[in-house]
């Protein structure tokens, strides 16, 4: 990297915050004003002094994202699936960064009709997203949601299929939820609160009217929770679906009756969670009834739908967490995890000769994808693992004979995947809980301590972070690096309680585990400080953050993508979007003993005097889900702070949200410039 030049330093401008009689003093408050041009300034200088200081590495940025774009397949597409008669495929064309959605009528050998080419639809747009395609019971009509600004607020479309019209009826600032009704003239979508963001009403519009004169059907009124839409497998019900972190409630009505009242299917008792699904004459529901924390399916009549009438089909049991089930006429599958690993369960609906499908190592993923279709004995199954590339399998469950659909090729001659070694290891967390860690890297690599390992985790909302396959990853493992997932508290990983945890005032898990997972790699000697690099994006972000402050010592360089690192802060402010409805997750810091806890934690509060690892942060300036002046603050109090002089970069996309550039390859120029941070370290 080249030689250095003079680093950005924010303007101080002390605000006092006070909370429980406790101040704080924010000297970068200010950065909290998008509109404010020093702000804007600020943040094109941080771009600046980033471009300058990596001048040396634009050629190499080049080459990497050449690299890995050379392994995609540009003309790619899904394998179809059949739904109401038409088989659907989404297609990529060489070129082209963006998808196009199409159909063919009754085989694969009809016509081809392009239902929406987003190629042209995104031309003249920095940033484009198009969401939430539905398609009427006719086939006439498809709903759409389009995003140009990156913020998920979309505008809601119509556009007949047989005519490719685009109808007048526009709905705006909508999520991009929505449904038809039997009738193919109702569709119910979703809104959301325009500061906050929250999705907290459901509309009902009958097609061809003003959108001004839609029906609100459902406004949810509780802050912490958000609303969605959508209708049954089954397609005799429309449901709605009310969720915060502990709490569910759903509401239906026949979909042959758009115009009938939503009926509560059972009313919300905070801390019950259920889920539904329609089959036949009932509704069978994976809930955590009476304490069932990983979760029992149950069924019930579908005209005595409240949980006295619920019965037991599969019981909790302590060691195996139910996440979802397919129903099929003559089939019932169920996704579970056990030990960590993911598992499919066939149960015919006769009761005779249920059985697991079958998975060999232990870094692997398996799950359900597109099973639109109830009357076949296909499931249609994804499974990849660190070092194979993904699949699409189609399983007969009556012959068990599978066919593989598709298997993600990796262009360029040079991948076969008996060149590298998966492996997963169990690290010791400081009160004796196993922590298991998913690992790949070039076959042949000796334990010296002096290889280069990326370790990255994410922990936080009862997300799992499977093993998976990607082909951008092996710019890093051809390179020497292993590239490891700790599988921390805070996720799902290992059942349900292994997310409870790692949540609240049991959050501190969260980060000691992947410190001391850390920890366990130098031990083990696949690395050593000067060689680990940690990876973590948004609430992994937080992750990142709180780990410099609590142990900088072991890692040669951190990746923050879009941080979470204000943490009281934002959850002070219930104007921004996210902050009520994840009470639950985080705590609400209104109440004392949260408060406490959350600033002791805090990455931006709990910034201090020390040497830090190198550090790349990213953000965007139009995320709605972390704010682009949670890692601004962060940064700017950083570089007053830290007492020696390694890198600290914020790279902010003046154009992007929370998910970074919106085409397939411009994702790529981002990832090369992760990758290049920590090759050019390695180097030095």
């Amino acid at each position: 990297m080249t030689e250095k030049m003079q680093a950005p330093v924010a303007k101080i401008i002390p605000t006092i915050l006070e909370k429980h009689g406790d101040v704080r003093i924010d000297n970068y408050f200010w950065l909290n004003d998008r509109e404010n041009p020093d702000v804007i300034d600020y943040l094109n200088k941080e771009n600046d002094y980033y471009n300058a200081l990596t001048a040396d590495s634009k050629k190499f940025q080049t080459q990497l994202f050449d690299e890995m774009k050379s392994r995609i397949k540009e003309d790619d597409e899904s394998v179809p699936y059949l739904y109401n008669g038409y088989y659907y495929i989404t297609r990529f064309e060489t070129g082209n960064d963006y998808p196009i959605y199409s159909r063919k009528k009754g085989s694969l050998e009809a016509k081809e009709e392009i239902m929406f080419n987003c190629n042209e639809m995104a031309k003249g747009q920095k940033y484009f997203q198009l969401s939430g395609l539905s398609i009427s019971t006719d086939n006439q009509f498809a709903t759409f949601a389009l995003d140009v600004i990156g913020r998920r607020i979309y505008t809601l479309q119509i556009k007949n299929l047989i005519t490719g019209e685009i109808l007048s009826d526009r709905i705006e600032n909508a999520t991009g939820n929505s449904t038809w009704a039997n009738d193919n003239k109702t569709i119910f979508y979703t809104r959301q609160d325009e500061k906050t963001l929250r999705s907290d009403k459901v509309f009902k519009h009958k097609l061809g009217t003003e959108t001004a004169n839609d029906k609100l059907v459902f406004f949810e009124k509780d802050d912490t929770f958000n609303v969605s839409v959508a209708k049954e497998k089954s397609k005799k019900y429309i449901v709605i679906g009310s969720s915060s972190t502990l709490t569910t409630e759903y509401r239906t009505i026949l979909a042959d009756n758009p115009d009938d009242k939503f009926k509560v299917f059972q009313k919300r008792v905070r801390g019950l969670e259920y889920s539904i699904s329609h089959y036949g004459d009932s509704f069978y529901i994976v809930t955590n009834i009476n304490k069932a924390i990983n979760f029992k399916l149950m069924k019930t009549p579908e005209t005595a739908t409240s949980k006295e009438n619920w019965t037991d089909l599969i019981p909790h049991r302590n060691d195996v967490l139910i996440e979802d089930i397919d129903i099929f006429k003559n089939y019932l599958v169920v996704s579970e995890r056990s030990n960590g690993l993911n598992t499919i369960r066939i149960m015919p609906w006769s009761g005779k000769g249920e059985y697991y499908l079958p998975f060999e190592i232990e870094t692997y993923t398996a799950y359900t994808t597109a099973n639109v279709d109830f009357d076949t004995d296909i499931l249609r199954y994804g499974y990849q693992s660190m070092a194979t590339p993904s699949s699409v399998i189609d399983f007969n469950m009556k012959t068990k004979e599978k066919e593989i659909k598709k298997e993600q090729q990796v262009l360029g001659g040079k991948f076969d995947k008996n060149n590298y070694t998966e492996e997963r290891i169990w690290a010791t967390a400081a009160d004796g809980t196993k922590v298991p860690i998913s690992m790949v890297y070039r076959k042949g690599l000796e334990k010296t301590g002096k290889n280069p390992l990326l370790l990255y985790a994410y922990g936080s909302y009862g997300i799992s972070m499977d093993p998976y396959f990607s082909s951008t990853r092996l710019s890093l493992l051809d390179r020497g690096f292993v590239y490891a997932i700790a599988h921390i508290r805070g996720g799902e990983d290992l059942g349900r309680q292994w997310y409870e945890d790692g949540k609240l005032l049991k959050k501190k898990n969260t980060f000691t585990d992947f410190i001391d997972c850390s920890k366990f790699v130098i031990e083990q000697k696949y690395t050593s400080a000067a060689h680990l690099y940690a990876e973590g994006g948004s609430a992994g972000g937080l992750l990142m953050g709180v780990i410099v402050n609590m142990a900088p010592q072991l890692y040669n360089g951190i990746i923050a993508q879009v941080p979470f690192v204000d943490v009281i802060t934002t959850m002070l402010d219930d104007t921004i979007p996210l902050t009520t409805g994840e009470y639950d997750e985080w705590g609400n810091p209104n109440v004392k003993k949260y408060y406490d806890y959350m600033k002791s934690y805090s990455p931006y509060d709990n910034v201090k005097a020390q040497d830090y690892p190198n550090m790349y942060i990213s953000t965007g300036l139009h995320d709605s889900q972390v704010q682009y002046w949670e890692p601004a603050k962060w940064v700017a109090k950083l570089r007053v702070s830290k007492k020696n002089n390694k890198l600290l970069f914020l790279d902010t996309n003046m154009d992007a949200g929370h998910g970074g550039a919106s085409g397939r390859f411009e994702a790529l120029k981002e990832l090369a410039k992760e990758f290049s941070f920590l090759l050019d370290l390695e180097k030095n």
